[in-house]
């Protein structure tokens, strides 16, 4: 009988500490009797100027999580703090990264849609013939170098013709 209690007590205390790991801040379940939070309706986006101006507010943040995680920034890199608070003028053209980055999007559509479409390779998947900020980028804000590895200059394999000297 003491074993069962003493298992029972070491289950219990378990879950009450595995339970409110479970829930992360937007998911803590509200006190007993209040209403769920509501978050605000985000607000419409203004001054696009190469995405589309009908685009909404939900497929706007998801477009903008993906170039910061490409580029493996915040929004702050490319985006103002309104003076004196704690968030973001994102309709402000202030930050230089924001041209940078206009440019670069409409490098990206320019040559999905007129360079990539051309590549008739019977091997590429479909993501092989699409780039993205990633394919450059890998995380980091500024592209890295690219360093070819340097030439093997060994004998030629058996059956290989000799370079030109």
């Amino acid at each position: 009988m003491q074993s069962r209690l003493l298992a029972a007590g070491i289950l219990f205390s378990s879950l009450a500490l595995a339970v409110p790991a479970v829930f992360s801040q937007d998911q803590t379940p509200p006190p007993q009797g209040a209403q769920p939070h509501q978050r605000r309706p985000l607000p419409k986006p203004t001054n696009l100027k190469v995405l589309p101006k009908d685009i909404s507010p939900e497929e706007l943040v998801k477009i903008m999580r993906g170039y910061a995680g490409a580029l493996g920034v915040e929004c702050s890199f490319c985006h103002v703090a309104v003076p004196g608070q704690r968030r973001l003028d994102f309709a402000s053209d202030a930050k230089e990264d924001k041209g940078i980055a206009r440019i670069m999007i409409q490098m990206t559509r320019d040559i999905n849609t007129q360079y990539m479409v051309q590549v008739h390779d019977p091997d590429a998947m479909p993501e092989d013939k699409h780039v993205t900020c990633g394919t450059c980028h890998r995380g980091h804000s500024m592209p890295e170098h690219f360093a070819p590895p340097k030439e093997h200059h060994g004998p030629p394999p058996s059956g290989a013709a000799e370079p030109p000297q």
